[in-house]
């Protein structure tokens, strides 16, 4: 039985930092393309970062966060990473931590990943930035 652990959200000034971290069990860790979504209230779900499964290419970011955040892994810890830096109220949003089995980050992003089956959803963590 795979389990998603989320952590990490919270609230934070414009221009701070937040490490968001997602470990999975139950699965072979390595064989998953990773990614984070986000939402805020009123909006739709939006990819935010990707990465390949295996040995990672160069990962997707969604325009607005480039050079902002850094998607990272850990496969002896079976965890992905979300570096938030200088952090935007427009940043504000639940974000939820995906795997999708045998994917690549691009297409990890190109659309949400299966809720069942191949994919994998935390179960989400509060980011809230305050201006």
């Amino acid at each position: 039985q795979v389990q998603v652990a989320e952590s990490g959200g919270g609230l934070v000034q414009a221009g701070g930092s937040l490490r968001l971290s997602c470990q999975f069990s139950g699965l072979a860790f390595s064989d998953y393309g990773l990614g984070w979504y986000r939402q805020a209230p009123g909006k739709k779900r939006e990819a935010v970062t990707c990465i390949d499964w295996g040995v990672p290419d160069e990962p997707y970011y969604v325009e607005s966060v480039k050079g902002r955040f850094t998607i990272s892994k850990d496969n002896g810890e079976n965890t992905v990473y979300l570096q938030m830096n200088s952090l935007r109220p427009e940043d504000t949003a639940m974000y939820y931590c995906v795997a999708e089995y045998g994917r690549f980050g691009s297409t990890v992003c190109a659309r949400p990943p299966p809720v069942s089956g191949t994919g994998y959803w935390g179960q989400g963590t509060q980011v809230t930035v305050s201006s």
